[in-house]
């Protein structure tokens, strides 16, 4: 089986041995992740246009939340349709160039979800705790500085991580037991000691993953301190129905990505690494728009009054075409 990967490819091109068996089930699975992919493309891309359209969202917390669903459409994007086509085609190779591409993307995308995901409980804690405060600590300038931050150090990393993993030498096979292209799953491919490597990972891992996540969780300590002591029953209820959406994407986000990055190389099985990678790439994106529209009167709202101006539009136009049609 290998013998016959290697043929389809060139010297430098690497192999994917991708998530699918080329059978019956493979593709009922396939044709699943491509119905959640679609769902995601949508699902985020209506939720950037409710932000973009309704005044009444333009305050950080849904920039933020904007962010957020534009890196889970791109961070899908980098995946699922390369996947799906080695699948379709048969091949299973993607080149030296096209797999430095995706883990620099994927980096990117994952590292600036973490930042944006840490600014928006930073967000909620000013909101709830420094109510008054809060047209100061989050002001635009403020909201603009945060999320340039979480794209310019989210790239920079990115840039180092890739820029080193791609110079490992690759002596022996090339066959990557992954669906796509991955730092951890690349380094297992290097025919020299990576622990030094592995250790500036970790540290970097923690960077991004284990000091955010305490930031979030110190956050909302202190978020659920003062919600319990307010006195009004829906003022409670609303910052409980906020907060544990944001909440409910953090555990599922970082469960994951965190199972993934800090683990050392001689730990990681592929089929346990494949199952958490589907988690945060292909699953949450799907989830976070569903998460973060249904839990949120804001949101719902500028959806009801978007699909109320489609829906008058189209009567309308539908009632012009009738009396041209009779005229």
């Amino acid at each position: 089986m290998i013998t016959e990967e290697k043929n389809q490819t060139s010297g430098s091109d690497f192999i994917l041995s991708g998530l699918l068996d080329p059978n019956h089930y493979g593709l009922l699975f396939l044709t699943l992740i491509l119905i959640i992919f679609m769902m995601t493309i949508m699902g985020n891309t209506v939720l950037i246009l409710l932000i973009h359209l309704d005044i009444r969202l333009h305050t950080p917390m849904y920039v933020l939340l904007k962010h957020l669903s534009f890196t889970d459409i791109l961070n899908t994007s980098n995946i699922v349709p390369k996947m799906a086509s080695n699948y379709i085609s048969g091949r299973k190779s993607i080149t030296f160039a096209g797999c430095g591409f995706q883990v620099f993307l994927h980096s990117t995308f994952l590292g600036t979800e973490c930042f944006i995901l840490t600014a928006m409980s930073y967000d909620r804690y000013v909101a709830i705790c420094h109510p008054l405060r809060y047209p100061i600590l989050m002001s635009h300038r403020i909201s603009v500085i945060l999320t340039a931050g979480c794209w310019i150090g989210a790239t920079i990393n990115s840039t180092i991580h890739t820029a080193y993993v791609l110079l490992l030498p690759f002596c022996g096979t090339r066959v990557i037991d992954h669906f796509f292209c991955e730092v951890p799953a690349l380094v297992k491919l290097s025919c020299i000691d990576t622990t030094q490597y592995e250790g500036k990972v970790f540290v970097s891992a923690a960077f991004f993953f284990l000091i955010p996540l305490s930031i979030i969780l110190a956050s909302y300590g202190q978020i659920l301190r003062i919600v319990l002591h307010m006195k009004s029953v829906e003022a409670r209820k609303k910052a409980f129905s906020t907060c544990s959406s944001h909440l409910v994407v953090v555990v599922m986000y970082y469960g994951s990505a965190l199972f993934i990055y800090m683990k050392p190389k001689a730990s990681h099985t592929p089929g346990q690494d494949k199952v958490f990678a589907i988690s945060y790439t292909i699953i949450t994106p799907m989830l976070n728009p569903i998460i973060y529209s249904l839990r949120n009167k804001d949101v719902l709202s500028a959806l009801k009054k978007l699909l109320g101006k489609v829906l008058s539009h189209s009567n309308k136009q539908f009632l012009k075409n009738r009396l041209n049609a009779h005229g």
